[in-house]
């Protein structure tokens, strides 16, 4: 049984990852929350989630499948949480996020030679006086992009996200499968 991460943080659109978590229980494959402190974290809906372990202990887990990264209002790259991205990445394990998630995806450096799309724009990260990490050559604006072992969708995408990330792992005996599936949810 593989494992896939979810990163969590302070104002995280929390909406965005639920049936993306759910899917992974269908897959049997043990979903871990992580976060850059072993305490509480307050999700922009107001609820409250507790973290397994610290993106620190998360470094050192083996069998680990992807990461899955909601989108939301913290902008700061950890150390750690960019080891976490490069070594996943290097490895080829799924990368995952959403809304506003792909600025860490951007700001570790894995998207810039892979399409991804994103809520962001290369105006608001100027109005809100954001670094844009983003490479915009390779942006697409599509709800759901999937480019190697990176996915990325707009946060009003969130069912065809968890259905992306299925189909990566295999799920679908075919695209009419994946296709009924979509419609179903």
């Amino acid at each position: 049984m593989g494992k896939i991460l979810i990163y969590l943080y302070n104002q995280m659109a929390d909406f965005e990852m639920t049936f993306a978590t759910t899917t992974m229980i269908w897959l049997k494959k043990e979903v871990i929350t992580i976060s850059n402190e072993n305490k509480t974290v307050k999700a922009y809906s107001g609820l409250q989630y507790q973290p397994h372990m610290t993106v620190s202990e998360a470094l050192s887990l083996e069998d680990i499948d992807g990461l899955i990264i909601p989108g939301g209002w913290e902008r700061e790259l950890t150390p750690n949480l960019k080891t976490l991205i490069e070594k996943l990445n290097t490895e080829k394990k799924l990368l995952c996020a959403i809304c506003a998630g792909p600025q860490f995806l951007a700001n570790a450096g894995v998207l810039n030679e892979v399409q991804f799309t994103t809520t962001l724009t290369k105006e608001s990260l100027a109005n809100d006086n954001l670094e844009d990490f983003f490479n915009w050559d390779h942006f697409i604006r599509e709800k759901v992009v999937r480019d190697q072992n990176i996915i990325t969708a707009l946060g009003n995408a969130f069912i065809d996200f968890a259905i992306e990330i299925l189909d990566y792992f295999n799920a679908f005996e075919d695209a009419n499968q994946k296709e009924f599936y979509r419609k179903q949810y």
